[in-house]
């Protein structure tokens, strides 16, 4: 079969999936504790959460210092509240780890966190970025680190500090995937696992061993932005940013990890096994390929681990779809203006029997500080009817495109 680009246009038929909005908010509260100075330096316009983990009785949240007044990095609120509700967050694990939020640095604990991930062993794997400020004056204050957290527990299990050589004046760590694929069985070393992690503004991928505690780091030149997609349009709403690699997923059954820059309308594929075997000799080229072009820039990927589906989220098209590169099947899974803005996060979620879920915001409003308390602008959704293994919306032929000079796989 030769090489396919997919392209998925604006003229998508509206979907028949249907999206329930799991919790909603328009601008985030917490469930402070007795602290004055926490409370007084809130500043609920500059929090907007980027990163989504499901756990089986909660629902974690990423909330990283893009701005001054951030409370807590990290929340959850739980999963067995009515569907629409607006909770108040709990901050994770207690507050005590939130010191940054009143403006004391402890870089033991968390400073700016970007995205969290669940493993087999019920641990929650924290990637702190160590910045504050990232959007403003971009202060980094620590050294970017991973949190291991017993989710039973909600205790420290383990840390995990980069070697010095691996990181840059502008790295901004910013998502996290774990492949757990070489454990022969559930009853292997929990930490017999890889962990993959975006350096997005010194744009590379870090490969971290945590059986062997070791960690390198790769780059290429589709992990940088395409200088020609860095301004992105939102119902008609305009605003730039030149992100570096930002989205990411893995496929166990390929052996592939998928990546996409924030401003390209391309995605990537490099094997796992390649991203495994430590850094690329000296002069000698990661071997990525193009896996295929979008209709718009997205963010938030994942892959079905049933099927090798890749789900994503075009931007301008406010939809979640999904290609499976193995059948070159295309399905639209859900088209919302309102409620799908800007998918910072699409998962398939394990602990809710495969559903896909995603974390919508109006980040353009939040970036521009046009961001209203009369409006919705942050939800966690999840796809629901079909879904998985149900009737998708097929994508018509007409408005698929495909070239000859691209590699398949998935937009």
């Amino acid at each position: 079969m030769g090489p396919r680009t997919v392209l998925l246009c604006a003229c998508l038929a509206v979907a028949s999936a249907s999206l329930e909005v799991v919790n909603q908010w328009s601008f985030m509260q917490f469930d402070f504790p007795p602290d004055p100075v926490l409370l007084e330096k809130f500043q609920p316009e500059n929090t907007v959460p980027t990163g989504l983990e499901v756990g089986w009785d909660r629902i974690y949240l990423g909330i990283p210092r893009l701005r001054a007044g951030v409370p807590a990095t990290l929340a959850w609120v739980p999963r067995s509240l009515p569907p629409g509700v607006s909770p108040v967050l709990q901050a994770y694990p207690d507050w005590s780890w939130h010191t940054a939020g009143r403006g004391d640095i402890n870089c033991t604990g968390l400073i700016s966190v970007y995205r969290i991930r669940a493993d087999r062993c019920n641990r929650l794997w924290v990637l702190d970025a160590g910045v504050l400020t990232s959007l403003d004056d971009f202060r980094r204050v620590c050294p970017p680190k991973i949190l291991i957290f017993d989710m039973a527990t909600d205790r420290l299990v383990r840390s995990v500090y980069f070697p010095r050589e691996l990181l840059r004046p502008a790295t901004l760590l910013t998502n996290i995937v774990l492949d757990d694929s070489r454990s022969s069985s559930r009853h292997s070393s929990c930490d017999n696992l890889f962990a993959y992690i975006t350096d997005t503004v010194a744009p590379g991928i870090i490969v971290y061993d945590a059986r062997r505690d070791n960690a390198w780091r790769v780059t290429h030149a589709s992990m940088y932005p395409d200088p020609d997609l860095g301004e992105y349009d939102i119902g008609g709403e305009k605003f730039t940013l030149m992100d570096g690699v930002v989205g990411l997923a893995h496929s166990p059954a390929q052996g592939l990890v998928y990546y996409q820059p924030l401003a390209t309308d391309r995605m990537f594929s490099v094997s796992s096994a390649v991203l495994q075997s430590g850094p690329p000799a000296e002069g000698t080229d990661l071997p990525v390929n193009l896996v295929g072009r979008k209709s718009s820039q997205g963010l938030g990927i994942a892959v079905d681990p049933r099927d090798d589906t890749i789900v994503f989220s075009p931007m301008t098209e406010t939809a979640i779809a999904a290609w499976n590169p193995i059948t070159n099947s295309h399905r639209v899974l859900a088209q919302d203006p309102e409620k799908l803005q800007f998918c910072a996060e699409v998962r398939w979620v394990e602990r809710d029997n495969g559903a896909v879920w995603a974390l919508s915001t109006r980040f353009h409003k939040y970036f521009k500080r046009t961001a209203s308390k009369h409006e919705i602008n942050i939800r966690v959704v999840r796809v629901v009817e079909p879904g998985f293994g149900g009737a998708y919306v097929p994508i018509q032929p007409h408005i698929l495109r495909r070239a000859a000079n691209f590699t398949p796989s998935l937009y």
